[in-house]
């Protein structure tokens, strides 16, 4: 275990268990640069009035704000108008769009609740890459994060931003892939690489994967555990299409292209190997059963 880290022993190395741990309250972004400082939390930052408000009205509407800034050294911006990134990751035609505005009334965030493009902002045709260096959040953040996202800024040079708490500080280095929201955790420098080309290529990795942001938990396992089966890599190309619980169970249907699957999960607790010196259980997902649906076939009627 580093100097200054709290966290079980394997949560920065993969041995611990990450997948669906995608934060579930996020399916519409807004992404304000803002070189800092950061508080611990987003609500305690001593924000410029108008980001601040960016802040409120977004947080009202039920979209996530997050502070973003350019990996490296920081630099004070002369410019007085603010950068800003949405995203629409709901359903299956996400995006992303970008705009500078002068203030809160430039941005019309109720267009992003309707799925729809503000007037202010351009789509985007590249994905975008967050990763968390929130240190004031978690010191491993900060450790782990900030030379992550610098390496990762030398590969795909005006792609990547820090930004502020994603959730999941036991995994950092955490990953989040725009406009999907495609969450990775205890990603090291080469493995973050590879997650972020994979996903410039419409896959995803299930090594350290966490899940779509957006999707309950219990979903997220459902989508992992077919995609782990069926090795179904394409990041649009596996969806829940209805689910029930039972108490703790889950019951999911899981369409893989064209193949339906009837998955089966449960909570599960995973134990870390330190022992007494953390005592932490970390609560994950075990899967119960997997199966093929048959297609339901129609009789043709017969010519008369």
């Amino acid at each position: 275990m580093a100097k200054g880290c709290d966290h079980p022993v394997g949560c920065h190395t993969g041995d611990v268990p990450t997948l669906a741990s995608a934060t579930v309250g996020a399916r519409l972004w807004l992404l304000i640069e803002h070189d800092g400082p950061w508080a611990s939390h987003l609500e305690n930052c001593e924000l410029p009035e108008e980001i601040a408000e960016l802040v409120r009205r977004a947080s009202e509407r039920g979209i996530r704000p997050q502070l973003i800034r350019r990996p490296g050294r920081r630099t004070r911006r002369r410019d007085q108008h603010i950068r800003v990134l949405v995203g629409y990751a709901a359903g299956r035609n996400p995006w992303l769009a970008s705009g500078v505005i002068a203030g809160p009334d430039d941005l019309d965030l109720d267009a992003v609740l309707a799925g729809v493009v503000p007037e202010s902002c351009i789509l985007e045709d590249e994905p975008v890459f967050l990763v968390c260096t929130h240190a004031k959040r978690n010191a491993c953040c900060a450790r782990i994060g900030l030379p992550l996202a610098r390496r990762l800024a030398e590969v795909l040079p005006d792609r990547v931003w820090e930004t502020s708490h994603v959730g999941g500080d036991r995994y950092a280095a955490n990953l989040v892939c725009l406009p999907h929201g495609i969450f990775y955790g205890s990603m090291s420098q080469a493995a973050a690489i590879a997650a972020a080309n994979a996903y410039r290529s419409g896959e995803v990795i299930l090594d350290r994967f966490r899940g779509r942001a957006g999707i309950p938990e219990p979903l997220q396992a459902a989508e992992h555990f077919a995609r782990a089966h069926t090795g179904e890599l394409s990041v649009g190309g596996v969806a829940v299409e209805s689910s029930r619980s039972d108490g703790d169970v889950t019951e999911a249907i899981v369409r893989c292209g064209d193949v339906r699957f009837q998955v089966v999960i449960e909570p599960s607790v995973f134990q870390t190997p330190c022992g007494t010196a953390c005592a932490e259980t970390i609560t994950t997902y075990r899967l119960v059963s997997l199966d093929r649906l048959t297609p339901v076939r129609y009789a043709t009627p017969a010519l008369t």
